[in-house]
């Protein structure tokens, strides 16, 4: 019997979608996970230097490992969630805020889920409130208020980064700090800012009938603003693709 050729290139497609599934998801985890990998071995490596005053041996590179994947698990998720780009049409600090929240909020219950499975592991049985009265017999509130402030500033550093970085242009950011010399920048700004305020001048004293009209010399000096501001938009674009 002859099997459609749609099915074939179905089924032959699905390994295909799977891996670009799964490369799309570990393009999605790797920068929280790696920043929050550094952050928390940071704030391990300070804590060690505190005690080691004391003579106390302390090292938890591992644990600082798992909390970054638990915590780009809980990106993930939270990033699925439609309510995420509820302030996204706000000034800038609202949704960094909110995201940072929201991200805090997700890392807890991640952590809660990991402790349950832990405990399931062991215990194979909640037992009618087991569990809470595992976890509280051994819960700390200054280790939880620590742990949790420090996953929140860190978010918030995170989130700042990422929302700047989706407002002047995806990889803008990383160009701006390790690619373009601080003086074009700041030149280049600075002309444009010049431009801009011509421009809106320039609208402000002539209405759009004189404007559009070639033989008026303010349309001349619109068209000569417009050249200005492209050309300064070409040599931007330059300076970009530019190693």
């Amino acid at each position: 019997m002859a099997v459609p050729i749609v099915d074939i290139e179905r089924s032959a497609g699905w390994p295909r979608r799977l891996l670009d599934f799964l490369a799309h998801e570990a393009r999605e985890i790797w920068p929280p996970t790696m920043f929050f990998l550094i952050g928390f071995n940071l704030i391990l490596f300070t804590k060690r230097l505190v005690l080691e005053q004391y003579l106390v041996q302390f090292s938890g590179f591992f644990i600082a490992t798992a909390g970054a994947l638990i915590v780009g698990k809980a990106v993930l998720v939270a990033r699925a969630m439609p309510f995420l780009g509820r302030f996204d049409r706000r000034p800038l600090a609202y949704p960094i805020l909110f995201k940072t929240f929201v991200y805090t909020i997700f890392v807890l219950l991640a952590r809660l889920i990991e402790q349950l499975i832990e405990y399931l592991v062991h215990h194979e049985d909640l037992g009618g409130g087991a569990f809470f009265a595992d976890v509280f017999g051994a819960f700390s509130w200054p280790k939880f208020t620590a742990t949790q402030l420090w996953i929140f500033v860190l978010f918030l550093v995170y989130v700042t980064a990422s929302e700047l970085n989706q407002l002047v242009g995806e990889g803008e950011l990383y160009k701006i700090f390790f690619k373009r010399p601080s003086t074009v920048l700041q030149s280049t700004r600075r002309r444009r800012i010049r431009l801009l305020i011509r421009l809106a001048r320039l609208t402000d004293t002539h209405p759009v009938d004189v404007l559009a009209n070639p033989q008026a010399p303010p349309h001349a000096e619109l068209v000569a603003i417009l050249r200005d501001l492209s050309q300064n938009s070409e040599s931007h674009l330059v300076g970009a693709a530019a190693p």
